[in-house]
Parts: structure tokens; sequence; C-alpha cells
């Protein structure tokens, strides 16, 4: 029997072969294309899902059922003595709220991460839960390290269309309409909790110029002389994630 599973969702950005290969699980979100239902990364490729997008297709996202994620956990610990549970952060998904109740009747065996993170820094979570699992620590070790360093990432983020910010009412239609004509691009930014607004700028390269400059004064200034890492997620071309 093995000690730790740890298990996250596809919102880490994690697909199901990078899971195999870490040896984590990973439990695909689902969300409604056209009112019909589709597994992130399983019945749907994410080259399928941008295509639908540009299509304008209707598109809303869920949760994990209770039961499915249930019956994984029951699962794992057949063969696991304790689970590490690293969900999105529960300022923005329900998801985390609702693993951490069905954890309560795990008999102490689940631990969820509530460490507030999503995508590139929810991925680096679950590569340092593999690394202190790999130290021999336990589920509650890892959970309340994990815990103690969740402010320590940032997230910097634009769009090259306010559209899906305008549906998901994260922007009045006003505003949208009046950021389109001025070529405004929203930087936004999660430190914490939830997505808030960092600053707008005028064009992509401005937007991408006032990202660069506010991961060189974290690096510089909040995380100064710390061992920090950088990454990106994207969802351009191959080329322009190489020149960015």
């Amino acid at each position: 029997m093995g000690r730790i599973a740890i298990v996250t969702d596809s919102n880490s950005g994690i697909t199901q072969a990078q899971a195999e290969q870490l040896g984590v699980y990973v439990i695909p979100m689902p969300f409604y294309i056209n009112e019909k239902m589709y597994l992130e990364g399983v019945t749907l490729t994410q080259e399928e899902f941008y295509e639908k997008l540009k299509k304008d297709e209707p598109i809303s996202t869920s949760q994990p059922s209770p039961a499915d994620l249930c019956d994984l956990w029951d699962k794992l610990l057949r063969d696991y003595e304790e689970i590490v549970h690293i969900p999105m952060s529960s300022g923005l998904s329900s998801s985390c709220a609702t693993a951490q109740m069905l954890a309560q009747d795990m008999d102490g065996k689940v631990y969820v991460v509530d460490n507030q993170r999503i995508s590139v820094t929810m991925r680096q979570s679950v590569l340092d839960a593999i690394a202190l699992a790999e130290k021999g620590m336990n589920a509650k070790e890892i959970h309340d390290i994990l815990m103690r360093e969740k402010l320590e990432a940032s997230i910097y983020i634009t769009v090259d269309t306010l559209k899906y910010l305008k549906k998901g009412g994260r922007v009045t239609p006003a505003a949208a309409a009046i950021g389109s004509v001025l070529n405004l691009k929203p930087v936004l930014t999660i430190q914490g909790e939830k997505l808030d607004s960092f600053s707008k700028s005028r064009g992509w390269k401005s937007a991408k110029k006032t990202m660069l400059d506010a991961m060189e004064k974290d690096l510089t200034e909040r995380f100064a002389g710390q061992e920090m890492y950088l990454q990106v997620a994207y969802t351009c071309s191959a080329e322009e994630a190489e020149e960015w």
C-alpha cells in the first residue's frame, strides 16, 4: 500500500497523460456546450474546446459530482493510506467547499488544500506536494505547508477580447463596448482568493509589458532573495508563446 495519493483537477493544466507520468490523479472538470456535458481533457481536447469557443457556441462550467469525487477517494484509499486533494481556489469555484464537506466523512484520511490557486500556481502546488511526499511527510504535514505558503504566488492574465469576460459577468456590456473601441486590454491578477483587476492597457503589446513589469517587481521586491518559479500558460499559438 502506498502512503499518499495526490489528487487535483484539470484546472491545474495537468493532462491525464501528465498525471500518469507524475503519479497523481486529475479529476476532469465538467462543462456544457450546447447543453451537452463534456469532461475536460477526456471527452474533448483543448483544441476542440477553443474551436467551439471561436464559433461562439454557448458554454457553461460546472463542478465534479460529489458521487464521482467520493468514488475516486474510496478507490484510492484501497491502495493508499491518505489523500491530499488540491482543488481550484475556493474563490473561483464551489468545488473546493464541496470537497471540504465530503472530506469530513472520510475518517481524517483526506486533506483538502484550499491554497487559493489555479492554473500554473495550482500545478506548482501539486509538484510541491509530490516533493514533500517523497520526503516522507504525511498528508496533514503536506496540507499545512501548502496552506502556509498559499500566498507566495502571483498570476497575471490578459485577454485578446473582452467578449468572454462580458459573458461571465466580469465586465459590464457598456465597459466591454468602450474597451473594444479603445482597444483596451485588461490585466487581471490572482493573489489570493479571487480574480481582481490589476490595470488596463492600450493594446496587446502594452498589456504584455505591464505583466512583465509586474513579474519583475514581484521578483525584485515582494519575493526578493527567494528562489521562485516563473511559468506561463497560454491559449495563443505556440510561436507567440515562444516569443513571450
